[in-house]
């Protein structure tokens, strides 16, 4: 499970940094968080590619975090993908994927596909869930969250070899089956593996201020994504607009008691944002100040 940030500019792209959007490699197929114009550029700057990518999921449709889909989609076309695209996001995202899909003349090999989602609703999707959360903005707008399904406990080869287990015994015991060793005994699966672990966890809030409701759905996450457009003295303002500062962004962090907090979302007026670092910090000591092109492995705790 891996991030890549592919841009982490606020309202509109500066020469340090692209359009709002992230990819999170699930090894078996990308997710894509939002998707700013010029994201199909960063996907090639990155080491991620775009034709993998199975679900779109767009927090809200402000410009900056869904103008890059157009391009996006026809590039998948041109390239003869034929897997399905589902793209989730507010209630009007049927709406608006019929909007894109009636600009210009496009290269359609394969189907676009809107799932409305609404605050509270979670969809199965295999190996992981996505639930979401109402973010804080002026306009329909979701916090998600991406978690792994629970999986199993570590295994433990000393254990197994002093049960008399030996070559393929540990690959049966691995996918659960029972083994029985040269004496005749019967070694379970319980006998060598630990407890059961949770599955790691991705919340990503798009734009939001201060919120109790992503705080809700971001507790206990592997990694809280939230923005931080502005330093704490200008965050009334922000919060007025629908955005946090990096203050509230980590004291969020903490409140949801999460493993690690990555900051994105910044306005134009920061070329550096090492202060929004340093701010966030004296909150949540686990803060990070995302750059585009970052990428991320999401740990196993």
């Amino acid at each position: 499970m891996q991030l890549t940030f592919l841009g982490t500019a606020g309202s509109w792209p500066t020469k340090e940094r692209n359009a709002s959007a992230i990819a999170l490699d699930m090894e078996g197929e990308v997710i894509l968080l939002d998707c700013g114009e010029g994201t199909q550029r960063q996907f090639f700057l990155s080491p991620v590619s775009f034709m993998r990518v199975r679900r779109v999921f767009i927090t809200h449709f402000h410009g900056d975090h869904f103008l890059g889909l157009p391009g996006l989609i026809q590039s998948m076309g041109l390239n003869n993908r034929t897997e399905p695209l589902d793209i989730y996001g507010p209630e009007e995202v049927g709406h608006q994927v019929d909007l894109i899909m009636g600009l210009g003349h496009f290269t359609q090999k394969f189907p676009v596909v809107p799932h409305p989602m609404a605050p509270g609703s979670r969809e199965d999707l295999g190996t992981y869930t996505v639930s979401c959360a109402r973010a804080n903005h002026p306009v329909p707008a979701l916090a998600f969250r991406i978690e792994e399904r629970e999986k199993r406990g570590r295994f433990d080869a000393d254990r197994a070899h002093a049960l008399g287990c030996q070559g393929r015994d540990f690959a049966l015991l691995e996918r659960g089956e029972t083994v029985t060793v040269r004496d005749g005994t019967q070694v379970t699966p319980e006998m060598v593996l630990g407890p059961r672990r949770p599955g790691r966890s991705v919340v990503y809030t798009g734009d939001t201020a201060p919120s109790a409701d992503v705080i809700a759905l971001a507790q206990g996450a592997t990694i809280l994504i939230h923005e931080a457009t502005v330093e704490s003295s200008l965050e009334k303002d922000a919060n007025t607009w629908g955005h946090s500062s990096a203050r509230q962004a980590a004291q969020a962090a903490r409140d949801a008691h999460v493993d690690e907090l990555y900051l994105t979302h910044y306005s134009s007026r920061y070329p550096d944002v090492a202060p929004l670092e340093a701010e966030a910090r004296l909150h949540f000591e686990r803060s990070t100040a995302a750059s585009d092109l970052l990428s991320v492995i999401v740990r196993q705790r």
